[in-house]
């Protein structure tokens, strides 16, 4: 896969995206969710933390849009400012999934000495299913929010990391990075210039999807009990609180489980649209 030309327009750049619908879509949804959660102070009708006994268990209606909760704290402010935390655990977890695993990626793929050693480490990672793997360092480091975020970012980067590797095994066997060796280039210019800016599209593909896969497991974590501290609201402590109230309340845990697949399912929509955006094999008409 190869980036976009660098004297591509903005007006060229929107055309592409709008003629791709899932891309459009996906795009449409996960801004529209950003912005709410970002502007939450101004969209949330109450506090998300006010407590109102007196409305506990309140079914959705014209005053409570989403109903209350068992506290009655009203759920569409808490969903709203869930989504804040839920997105910066995904966004902070990719991003330390994208700093380890292109380390790791490149370090593998270009020095055949480190490749063994690297490959079979992030071989061993990947041999764990991600949720248990996440519970183990959950339970090792002690549950907190940077806790969730270390642990889900050490479990998503082998899957960055192979496909670094995989591609960076190509690019230094092309002629202007053996170009770039025989003019004496420091090896580290190389790895950054000629061989990271080249990888720029598969990581972003990637990227949207590990930060669904984050959202995801945040949620299963909290729903045990081994994420998120129960006090934080996020998407997945919403959904645990709601449980033991799924008989007489499913609202509590039926539109933060909504939040999540319009979420994940609009990070999915992206990451296929940008995968056929920037896959030269799949794109015709650039």
């Amino acid at each position: 896969m190869s980036a976009l030309p660098a004297s591509t327009d903005a007006p060229r750049i929107s055309r592409l995206v709008l003629q791709r619908k899932t891309l459009a879509i996906g795009l449409a949804i996960i801004l529209a969710i950003t912005l709410l959660a970002v502007l939450a102070p101004l969209v949330a009708p109450y506090s998300p933390s006010k407590l109102s006994i007196v409305n506990r268990l309140k079914p959705p209606s014209a005053q409570w849009f989403f109903g209350t909760d068992e506290f009655g704290r009203d759920v569409f402010s808490r969903t709203i400012y869930a989504g804040q935390l839920s997105l910066l655990v995904g966004a902070a977890s990719t991003a330390l999934a994208g700093i380890v695993g292109i380390t790791l990626g490149i370090m593998a793929g270009f020095f055949r000495k480190a490749d063994a050693i690297l490959s079979r480490v992030v071989d061993a990672m990947m041999a764990f299913p991600d949720i248990l793997l996440a519970i183990a360092l959950v339970a090792a480091l002690g549950p907190s929010l940077p806790t969730v975020i270390v642990a889900l970012g050490i479990v998503y980067a082998p899957r960055l990391a192979r496909i670094v590797r995989a591609s960076t095994l190509v690019i230094r066997e092309l002629p202007y990075v053996e170009a770039a060796r025989a003019l004496g280039v420091p090896t580290w210019r190389i790895m950054t210039r000629h061989v990271l800016r080249n990888l720029v599209s598969p990581i972003l593909v990637q990227a949207t999807f590990i930060f669904a896969y984050a959202m995801l497991a945040e949620a299963g974590l909290s729903f045990l009990g081994v994420g998120v501290s129960p006090e934080i609201p996020t998407w997945g402590t919403m959904i645990a609180a709601g449980r033991q109230y799924i008989g007489q309340a499913d609202w509590m845990t039926i539109f933060p489980g909504l939040a999540i697949v319009l979420t994940v399912l609009s990070l999915q929509l992206v990451g296929d649209g940008l995968r056929d955006l920037l896959d030269p094999r799949l794109r015709k008409d650039l």
